[in-house]
């Protein structure tokens, strides 16, 4: 593994680029800010929403924001909400695993501190349970089903309401490294990006599943997507997650404060609305060498918040020890005892990447 020479992102996160330099192409996407007229932008962002305004009545509904009730989700609607005027209509897809207490309450807390409706999808538990063990198994993507439903109902849903301007958070790709990684403000693309693509559905028809179990799994038409106006919120404003999280705190989230004190992050606030979904972004260490930790560090780095040693130190201390209270919640899901657990979690190590020491402790190599 080569790190990038300003932060702490390897090599090995799909997607990723460096150049000459060894800066990944995340922080040169970050440093290119300083070229960006954000003013100009907002101004934009301006008009686009005023094309989109009133257009389905002065009472109905002109935008349609994806949320999960958490930090950015709540910047997006109090940007769009109270800073642009709009009336945006909420939808949210729900993972169907037990939720935090912080979850419970910021899900309910987006929807009335701003006076929004929220539209809440909870997919067929049983089909979940069947397509997550053979993704979890066969690909160490445990949560491709839910991810799935996270990019296509909404769309769904925007073509239902007839709200074409439909509001994402930010352009991940762009933002932290990845497979075609386009500064753009259309996410009409999103779909494509790899996280709840690339496994053919009629392959996850398992275990009795079928086709009628899966409603709205599959995109719209191509001919309807057309029609709308997806749009990353990241391309407008200067995206800081931790900004987002100030901001979100005003409005009412809560973050793990006194709940959970989460042994492979090293923050609080990302990723909290329930312990078993994150099983699977922890899985990018087992298969990449870097998880949640490396994330938060590398962004922490380029924010000017930590040096480049402090954020390894970090890494080092907490991305591969992934939280008891995940594996509890993710194996009581699915039926799994926690030795048959670790053992499929051992087949999915790259051994490129790791060896087992003398204690059986998978060790990532020197790099």
């Amino acid at each position: 593994m080569k790190y990038c020479t300003k932060c702490v992102m390897p090599d090995t996160r799909p997607g990723i680029t460096f150049n000459s330099e060894g800066k990944c192409s995340a922080c040169q996407a970050y440093e290119n800010r300083k070229n960006v007229d954000y003013n100009k932008r907002f101004e934009e962002l301006k008009e686009l929403c005023n094309k989109y305004r009133g257009m389905n009545g002065p009472t109905g509904y002109d935008c349609m924001i994806a949320v999960s009730g958490g930090k950015d989700s709540h910047f997006q609607v109090y940007m769009f909400k109270e800073v642009l005027g709009m009336n945006p209509l909420l939808v949210t897809v729900e993972d169907n695993f037990p939720m935090t207490k912080a979850g419970i309450h910021n899900l309910k807390n987006i929807s009335e501190v701003f006076s929004c409706d929220i539209i809440s999808m909870k997919p067929n538990i049983q089909a979940q349970k069947k397509i997550m063990k053979y993704t979890f198994e066969k690909y160490g993507k445990p949560t491709y089903f839910i991810d799935r439903y996270i990019y296509t109902y909404p769309l769904h849903m925007a073509v239902k309401f007839n709200t074409p301007l439909l509001i994402y958070g930010e352009n991940v790709a762009y933002e932290y490294g990845g497979a075609n990684a386009i500064e753009t403000y259309s996410a009409k693309d999103q779909i494509n990006n790899g996280v709840g693509s690339g496994i053919p559905t009629a392959e996850l028809l398992v275990d009795g599943v079928t086709m009628k179990d899966l409603n709205f799994f599959e995109a719209p038409s191509q001919e309807e997507i057309d029609r709308l106006d997806p749009i990353y919120l990241s391309y407008f404003v200067e995206w800081n997650s931790f900004k987002n999280y100030e901001i979100a705190k005003r409005y009412g989230f809560h973050d793990l404060t006194h709940e959970w004190d989460r042994t492979h992050h090293v923050e609080n606030f990302d990723q909290i609305d329930s312990r078993a979904y994150l099983v699977h972004s922890w899985l990018k260490y087992p298969k990449f060498g870097h998880a949640s930790a490396t994330d938060y560090a590398a962004r922490m780095v380029r924010y000017g918040m930590i040096s480049r040693e402090e954020a390894f130190e970090l890494v080092k201390k907490h991305d591969h020890a992934l939280d008891p209270l995940c594996v509890r919640d993710f194996c009581s899901f699915l039926g799994y005892s926690e030795s048959e657990f670790w053992e499929i979690i051992d087949s999915l190590y790259d051994t490129t990447l790791f060896y087992k020491n003398e204690q059986n402790k998978w060790i990532l190599k020197k790099s």
